[in-house]
């Protein structure tokens, strides 16, 4: 039975076997395809080509060959294209033809067959055939499309497999993968690891392409794309191959050099190590004229590079890492520390002995990389006599002229002496240090020598050894911690920093407490913070009992209390804010101690109190005023620190608010000194109102009794409270009271019964109301609280503030005297902030309309109507009082300011702009109204940038108003012309303080150039006209040739002239748009006559002595013209007249 199931199957083999064999011929073209697409499996195929027997095999590829010769025979690769071209015009479809397809599929199939083939091939076989089919193949590869893709990777991974197995041909074929593989590696979207791996896996077929040939052109220029190619440089078997690349040809050495040196700028700074990686492995395998020419043409040339780039190159800091790799290898590798010493030995002396500064200072930063730079081979004389000639370079460098190559200095003899402490001579050790310490460390002729010292001497603390030695040097320094230069103070105390770290010395030995703690009370953010870190173990320990905290909260308090105030200040960023809460409690129960003490001494009652500090007992004292306050003050800086971590623990919030609850009335009774005051009402604002119910009752009543002009310190801290506890209103309707006392006093009566009652018999204080008012609107946290208010409040605030309106009218008309208690300043200050919280309503309720904006609005009509006819007719009368007319001015000043700020920030709408525009025009109109030019020129650039920023109003009214704003301009340079030519002294003053405005007006005006043309060359065009108008008039005035001389800056030009030139000049895009102008007007004859040539040209001279002669050259051209004609004219007449 077993011999008959044997017998069957291998009958079934055979006819396997057979069948196989007889569809691969070129009569049987479909079956054989259809074989193929049925046996897909390779393990299919690679089992039936192991079973056949040599004779089928060599049979096999013989017919194998013949279909594939046959099909090329009848369809011959160049018209493949036509077959596919005729389908398209036939069918217009991009499918491929059924011809095209069979052909593809058939020379598909033979690959496939071909390729499982060749792990059947051995040495006793004849694959001559094969190899034929494989040359075919071959051959068709560049003649397939690049849809044929799953066509051209098989091909490939044949003539792969051929090279991996060795076979006869392998060149030919090993070349054509090699290079398929190439261009696949090149492609950045689809390459993978695994193709750069197959790629070094082929990278021996290189060594048979000829270097001289034309045909490895392409070859050359793929594989320098290698060198560009991010996904090569990363990958091991991409580094590998491209070091190979390196030993392929001498002259191809070069070419690879370029093409790096031409990346570097891309390349990225983590990518250097790979870069000096694939030289290093190069010039490890080389020898001969290839490692001469590595070591030549690459290494040494990057060595010079990074000599001789400037510091500011964006490659210097690339080559420097390129070259660093080496220098790590000289300690590491063999040999490499001889070629450093022989590449660098040419280049690295002279170029530190080099004039150029930067030079000297990129050679020391190698020489210190690579030290000691030296041949191993030398004996022991001569590497003595090599180490004492680095260290004398080492000692120049510390003495050179310039401050950067010191600087590089002091950085490479930290280095090498934290590095090689053990080997260097202790004389030599002392003498280095010296330097640095001794000498450098005072360089007063550069800051950045001084930094360099403090911030490489951690370097060198990083060497245990070095701590004794420093230890005794150092103390020398300590004064640098008061040094001028914040970044040297800086360096010093993160030296002191590294120093605690390091347990190297006392910190405080070297610099004493009181240096510290002076520095601490004074410096800046950057230094105090590194000095509160100091410190921080010293004065908060957190590893030791609470008490012990507040001993030395104490200490420190006593030893600078303003120092105190900083440490804590920071001390959160240190530490928990557990630990903040319980230092304030801890002071607390210190506080409660003290005064516990007291009453106790006073009732001689020597009994123990619960909470105590019994180590303070004997050192506080609450008539110790300065220490209580240190310490309330310190509490309310705590308590400010952890705000927000309090915000997220209520339950610690809570609790920490009950405690200082329950002392707080206490506080308040004991300690009464102001010092102490202020943090306690601080201290009550942390907390609602209800829990100091006894304070918060009377923050209203102490705000009415404070006295007139009363500073603000004194009032802050109470509107503070009352803000954080959402009573502003309260303090709205004290400042209505007293306001409207004063302004309408006869309607205070039946104001107050519809308001709460407040039981006053104080007398009335306006200023300090708008005091009040003023403060709430400054502060940004309270302005939100004051708009959080009802509105019916605020807007009987802003009803009483509207009525000082009528007393500015009354004292405008002089019939004021004995009406009213409010001076003229307290009027405008009350009318001024009428006009800001007009504003901040606006904004507030902008939802509601434009109800505020209105105000204003009828504010602007009011100033016409009752304001500005006050100036006219003041200034037709002689004996008015001068002050009158100033009010006038400071009520329109108030007003244009007040509205300027209203449009830059949004809120005002195309009505009110052109509103804004009628009454700066009414103002400019006044004879005085030069008074708010500078803020007119404000208003002007603002409604400009609204205009064009804020979409504002339609196409046409945009144009309307940047028409009107071109008018006002032009008002107000007559205005100032006008000024300069009555009173000149007010002129001058004048023009002075508008050259900030107009210059700002100006550049706005510029940048927006191509979104209003019209307005641009308006305005310039009043510009030049001014400036040729005045200059002319000079001119015509002059009596002598010395008054004719062209002007060599614009302080020689007339005072307006000079003042716009000098504007003008400051922008290279004013000039150009100026000249622009100037050239038009002079080509339209807009200016003519010598006399306005003259000043055109006056006005050339100024622009060419402060920008390029290229901007002028065809204006000052078509000037010469000019005048060349006026000169022939003025001769023409000057011959008839003689005749």
């Amino acid at each position: 039975m077993a011999s008959q199931i044997k017998d069957f199957r291998e009958k079934q083999i055979m006819t396997r076997r057979e069948a196989f064999l007889q569809v691969v011929s070129i009569d049987t073209v479909e079956k054989f395809v259809n074989y193929m697409q049925i046996h897909k499996d390779p393990f299919d195929l690679n089992e039936l080509l192991q079973e056949l027997p040599r004779k089928q095999k060599e049979a096999l590829w013989e017919r194998l060959t013949q279909l594939t010769t046959q099909i090329l025979i009848e369809n011959p690769v160049e018209g493949w294209q036509r077959i596919e071209d005729e389908s398209d015009d036939d069918d217009m479809e991009v499918e491929q033809s059924p011809k095209m397809k069979q052909i593809i599929a058939v020379i598909q199939g033979v690959t496939t067959v071909a390729t499982a083939s060749i792990s059947v091939v051995d040495e006793n076989i004849n694959y001559k055939a094969l190899l034929e089919c494989a040359l075919i193949l071959n051959g068709i590869l560049y003649a397939l499309s690049e849809s044929e893709k799953a066509l051209q990777s098989a091909i490939q991974h044949l003539c792969a497999m051929w090279w991996e197995k060795g076979l006869e041909g392998k060149e030919q074929l090993g070349k054509t993968a090699f290079i398929m593989m190439l261009r696949k590696s090149l492609k950045s979207k689809t390459v993978t690891g695994a193709d750069i791996v197959r790629l070094w896996h082929l990278h021996q077929t290189l060594l048979f392409f000829d270097y001289d040939l034309e045909e490895s052109n392409e070859v050359k220029d793929l594989l320098l794309q290698c060198f560009m190619s991010v996904n090569h440089i990363k990958k091991e078997e991409g580094r590998r191959f491209l070091s190979f690349l390196l030993s392929w040809n001498v002259n191809f050495i070069k070419m690879i050099h370029g093409t790096i040196k031409n990346q570097l700028q891309c390349f990225s700074k983590s990518l250097m190590a790979y870069i000096a990686e694939i030289y290093f492995r190069a010039w490890k395998k080389s020898s001969g004229e290839i490692l001469e020419i590595l070591e030549v043409n690459c290494i040494q040339d990057f060595m010079h590079h990074g000599i001789h780039l400037p510091r500011s190159s964006p490659v210097h800091p690339k080559v420097r890492e390129l070259l660093s790799y080496f220098h790590k290898q000289s300690k590491v590798r063999q040999g490499v520390e001889e070629m450093l010493y022989r590449l660098y030995q040419p280049i690295l002396w002279r170029a530190l002995k080099a004039r150029n500064s930067e030079v000297r200072s990129n050679a020391a930063l190698l020489f210190v990389e690579a030290f000691p730079i030296r041949d191993p081979h030398f004996n022991n004389e001569d590497m003595d006599n090599e180490i004492q000639r680095q260290f004398e370079e080492l000692f120049s460098l510390l003495e050179d002229p310039q401050p950067l190559v010191r600087s590089t200095g002091v950085l490479g003899v930290s280095k090498i002496t934290s590095k090689y402490w053990e080997m260097i001579p202790a004389t030599i050790l002392a003498e280095l240090l010296k330097k640095l310490i001794g000498d450098l460390a005072f360089d007063v002729t550069s800051a950045d020598v001084r930094c360099s010292v403090f911030k490489c001497l951690p370097i060198i603390l990083d060497n245990k050894l070095s701590h004794p030695l420093l230890e005794q040097l150092l103390p020398t320094v300590k004064y640098s911690l008061h040094d001028n230069s914040e970044k040297v103070r800086v360096a010093f105390v993160d030296m002191l920093l590294k120093i605690k770290a390091l347990r190297a010395a006392k910190f405080w030995k070297i610099c004493p407490m009181e240096h510290l703690l002076t520095r601490l009370e004074v410096d800046s953010r950057p230094v105090s913070r590194r000095l509160v870190n100091l410190l921080f173990n010293s004065f908060l320990p957190v590893n030791q009992p609470e008490e012990v905290w507040c001993e030395r909260c104490v200490t420190l308090i006593q030893m600078n209390p303003a120092a105190a105030r900083k440490f804590y200040r920071h001390a959160y960023e240190y530490t928990a804010p557990t630990n903040i809460a319980k230092l304030m409690l801890t002071i607390r129960r210190c506080l409660n101690a003290c005064i516990q003490k007291e009453i106790k001494e006073m009732q001689d009652d020597e009994e123990s109190e619960k909470e105590n500090i019994s180590i303070l007992n004997n050192v506080l004292s609450i008539n110790d005023v300065a220490t209580m306050a240190s310490l309330l003050e310190i509490t309310v800086i705590l308590w400010r620190s952890i705000h927000k971590a309090l915000d997220h623990n209520e339950e610690a919030k809570d609790y920490t608010i009950r405690k200082f609850a329950i002392v707080l009335p206490e506080y308040f009774k004991v300690f009464k000194d102001d010092r102490c005051i202020i943090p306690l009402v601080i201290l009550a604002s942390f907390m609602p109102a209800s829990a100091v119910p006894t304070f918060s009752c009377g923050v209203i009543s102490k705000l009415r009794n404070l006295e007139k002009g009363a500073d603000e310190n004194k009032y802050s801290i109470l509107i503070d409270c009352l803000c954080r506890w959402g009573q502003v209103g309260h303090l709205i309707e004290l400042i209505c009271d007293w306001m409207s006392d004063e302004i309408t006093p006869r309607k205070s009566n039946t104001a107050s019964e519809r308001r709460v009652h407040i039981q006053v018999t104080h007398e009335s204080k306006p200023e300090l109301a708008l005091d009040y008012l003023e403060y709430l609107l400054t502060q940004s946290m309270n302005r939100d609280c004051l708009l959080s208010v009802h509105k019916k409040k605020l807007n009987q605030l802003l009803k009483v503030l509207g009525a000082a309106k009528e007393i500015l009218v009354s004292i405008m008309k002089g019939t004021d005297a004995g009406s009213h208690s409010f001076n003229q300043a307290t009027a405008i200050r009350a009318f001024t902030l009428y006009c800001r919280l007009s504003i901040h309503l606006q904004h507030k309720f902008s939802s509601e309309g434009k109800v505020y904006l209105s105000h204003l609005k009828e504010t602007g009509a009011w100033i016409e109507s009752h304001v500005l006819p006050s100036i006219l007719i003041h200034e037709r009368e002689d004996d008015v009082l001068e002050q009158h007319i100033e009010v006038s001015q400071l009520i329109s000043q108030a007003y244009l300011t007040v509205c300027k700020d209203a449009i830059m920030v949004g809120l005002g709408d195309s009505e009110f702009q052109a509103h804004l525009l009628d009454v700066t025009l009414s103002i400019m109109q006044t004879e005085r109204g030069c008074f708010c030019i500078p803020t007119l020129l404000c208003v002007l650039k603002e409604i400009i940038e609204a205009s064009l920023t804020q979409n504002i109003g339609t196409d046409e009214e945009v144009a309307t108003f940047l028409h009107a704003v071109q008018a006002v301009f032009q008002k107000i340079l007559e205005c100032v012309a006008r000024r300069l030519r009555k009173w000149r002294e007010e002129g001058l003053q004048l023009i002075y303080s508008i050259q900030s405005p107009l210059g700002e007006f100006i550049y706005t005006v510029q940048h927006w150039h191509s979104s209003c043309p019209t307005v641009h060359r308006g305005v310039l065009s009043t510009l030049l006209a001014a400036v040729v108008v005045e200059i002319s008039h000079t001119l015509r005035k002059a009596s002598n040739a010395e008054e004719l001389a062209p002007p060599e800056s614009t302080a020689d030009l007339p005072p307006l002239s000079g003042s716009l030139m000098t504007v003008i000049i400051k922008s290279i895009n004013v000039v150009r748009s100026f000249l622009n102008e100037l050239m038009e007007c002079i080509i339209c004859e807009e200016i003519e006559g010598i006399i306005s040539i003259t000043a055109a040209a006056y006005i050339v001279v100024i622009i060419k002595g402060k920008h390029k002669a290229s901007l002028v050259k065809d204006i000052a051209h078509t000037l010469q013209k000019k005048l060349m004609d006026f000169r022939e004219v003025a001769m023409e007449e000057s011959s008839s007249i003689e005749r």
